[in-house]
């Protein structure tokens, strides 16, 4: 029986060395085929965007097209557990996000993944602040004004959404905490009926992205308060942060990365994240990037795994602080 046992362990060792062999040379040779980036999203939002300004350019790297395919649904939530459950080869990558790996580990009862656990970080592609957007007959000039406004009339005050448990939706709440006032949620299907609410009059401001405001603002339609980043956006200089403005360390930015499944091979793992911090770099990119009213941000694997971990204690805070929640 020791004989036979040792015989099956001998064997065992003989067949693994060709098949650790194969799959180091397959890492090596990485990649040979198209690669699928799921974004967990539907086509033409900002997430799009800047997984397609990444992508196109990665793909030019790399030698493999990387194929984009959109999965909408529970905020994310279902094509980001997909992503966490694929093929450990490289050849399955999703875009990850303050939705998906900081906000909704938290706002849903069963995610169904855990953000630091189960993806490989690759890199960051970009940060995005938002800007408060008001609507002009609004007796209010600065951030300090709609503050006073709200403790003079609490809950009285509405705001738009694009949907319970969005980041829109608690970086408007983390503001409604920090400045010690109460205001009441109006949540959306989307930024576009939002912001027609906003002009319309129906709520009084929303929390927008920043290429969405642009036109609105520039044709009077919207007022620019104020932005969400730590430093002011190039897009709108001239308006302040919420932090110069009234609420010192106030912060709400959305980043935006790309992931593959725990267990990729690091070679694998490495030549994406130098593609990626390739792109990112590149002028093209830069201002594909820019034109989103994002800021590029390049990273190594292990700088966007901390940045996960940092951005999902803080973002879980915030919703349990909001009391949202979404099964």
């Amino acid at each position: 029986m020791h004989r036979a046992t040792a015989t099956l362990k001998l064997f065992a060792a003989i067949v693994a060395v060709p098949i650790a062999a194969a799959s180091a040379a397959g890492a090596q040779d990485y990649p040979t085929r198209p690669i699928t980036l799921i974004v967990p999203y539907t086509a033409g939002g900002g997430n799009d965007l800047l997984a397609r300004a990444a992508a196109d350019k990665m793909s030019k790297t790399l030698g493999q097209q990387i194929v984009i395919e959109n999965r909408g649904g529970a905020g994310g939530s279902i094509a980001t557990r997909a992503i966490a459950k694929a093929e450990r080869d490289g050849y399955t990558l999703g875009l990850g996000g303050t939705g998906t790996l900081a906000i909704n580990p938290t706002l849903y009862g069963n995610v169904g993944y855990d953000p630091r656990k189960d993806f490989a970080p690759v890199g960051l592609i970009a940060a995005s602040a938002l800007v408060i957007c008001l609507n002009p007959a609004l007796p209010v000039r600065s951030v300090a004004d709609l503050i006073a406004l709200a403790k003079k009339e609490p809950g009285k005050i509405n705001y738009a959404s694009a949907g319970t448990g969005s980041g829109i939706h608690l970086a408007t709440e983390y503001f409604a905490a920090m400045a010690g006032i109460k205001l009441t949620h109006i949540p959306y299907k989307g930024a576009a009926p939002a912001l027609t609410d906003v002009i319309g009059g129906h709520v009084a401001f929303y929390f927008s992205s920043l290429p969405a405001a642009v036109g609105l603002v520039k044709d009077g339609k919207v007022r620019a308060l104020a932005i969400t980043g730590a430093k002011r956006s190039p897009v709108f200089p001239d308006v302040p942060t919420v932090a110069e403005a009234a609420l010192p360390g106030y912060e709400a930015v959305l980043h935006y990365g790309i992931v593959a499944p725990a267990g990729t091979p690091r070679s694998i793992i490495d030549k994406l994240s130098a593609a990626l911090r390739a792109a990112v770099a590149s002028d093209e990119v830069k201002k594909r990037i820019a034109d989103d009213g994002a800021e590029p941000v390049g990273s190594t694997a292990e700088e966007y795994a901390a940045d996960i971990d940092r951005e999902e204690t803080k973002w879980s805070a915030i919703v349990k602080l909001s009391g949202a929640r979404a099964e």
